[in-house]
């Protein structure tokens, strides 16, 4: 009795430290900073299995994720989860945190969910993270200002290794800024943010910073991408950057998608469907803008659009919704003003 007693009283007094060891354990393998990172350029979390994984499936057609900001879709996520295979789910920024870990860890399907910071050109040609992007089974780029993308991260090991996984087909994605850099033609908001009435004003104005030769998601070769598109008004700036590429002899023709908060537009191969609340617009040029000279106001007449806000499909090959999916107008900036072919002269 007495070896049982003091058997159980042993028990008693380890028992809270065990509890205290198991409890630390299962913290650090839900979020890990790992000390051996802790003097890198870098900051790097892990939620899951921390060892390399792979896909359980060959990837399919090229596939593309792009949100348009505000509160997250959870049917994009689990979209790009899906074609994950059961593989890492890597999110990468500039700033910020690992929040996305636990929230995309928790729907399930994936060996792991990873968090890299990349805050410069250092950081973005480290080996430890070049690598961790190259063995991704999906890449998701997370809001934040896409100045520092394009500032930190073109022209770097981060900018290979993107492009690496685009040729072997990993799905692609982001949001806000994350989306703003995933088009062949981008926003760079070097000199910060552009509103639509200096855009239309002026789209030569300092803020009007348009970049090309960064990385090109599939599907989105001449294209030029926009978020918070209904809320932030930007239908006029997106009108402004296609003038822009076109005048400035970039392209010939070019589109334009803009999309809405708490909205998401996936693309699989050439087919786009949209998830969320909003709508997605798809722009397209007609020529050359009629006025586009630094100082003065454009005119730029005949944009078409096409308005994607229900469940149909929009192929970007041939840039048309099919079975009624989208409804289609033109807009025009005369003079500096925006005006619609839509009843009452809506331009969203």
């Amino acid at each position: 009795m007495q070896h049982r007693s003091r058997s159980i009283e042993q028990g008693s007094a380890w028992r809270p430290w065990r509890r205290l060891a198991e409890a630390f354990a299962v913290i650090v393998g839900l979020a890990v900073l790992s000390p051996a990172h802790a003097d890198k350029p870098y900051q790097y979390y892990v939620v899951g299995n921390p060892a390399d994984a792979s896909s359980s499936q060959p990837p399919r057609e090229p596939s593309a994720l792009l949100m348009g900001g505000g509160p997250d879709v959870d049917a994009a996520f689990q979209w790009m989860i899906a074609r994950a295979g059961g593989g890492d789910f890597v999110v990468i920024r500039a700033t910020g945190t690992d929040a996305y870990n636990p929230y995309i860890y928790a729907m399930g399907g994936v060996d792991s969910v990873e968090t890299l910071i990349i805050p410069s050109r250092g950081a973005a040609n480290d080996p430890f993270v070049i690598d961790r992007i190259s063995k991704a089974e999906a890449l998701f780029i997370a809001g934040g200002d896409q100045a520092d993308y394009i500032n930190f991260w073109k022209g770097t090991g981060v900018e290979q290794a993107i492009n690496g996984l685009i040729a072997r087909r990993v799905p692609i994605g982001g949001t806000s800024a994350g989306l703003a850099v995933l088009g062949q033609f981008d926003f760079a908001a070097l000199n910060g943010t552009v509103y639509s009435d200096d855009a239309l004003s002026n789209p030569y104005n300092k803020r009007m910073t348009i970049d090309r030769g960064f990385i090109t998601a599939p599907g989105l070769d001449f294209v030029i991408t926009d978020a918070h598109l209904d809320t932030r008004d930007r239908m006029g700036r997106l009108v402004g950057f296609l003038a822009r590429i076109v005048q400035d002899g970039w392209s010939g023709m070019t589109r334009g998608i803009g999309v809405d908060v708490e909205t998401a537009l996936a693309v699989a191969g050439t087919s786009a469907t949209r998830l969320g609340t909003g709508s997605v617009y798809f722009l397209q040029t007609n020529g050359l803008p009629q006025v586009c000279q630094p100082g003065t106001p454009l005119t730029y007449r005949n944009v078409g659009v096409q308005r994607l806000s229900g469940s149909g499909r929009f192929d970007l090959l041939n840039w048309r919704g099919y079975g009624g999916a989208t409804t289609n107008y033109n807009l025009s900036a005369e003079g500096g003003l925006l005006y619609s072919t839509q009843p009452g002269g809506a331009i969203y």
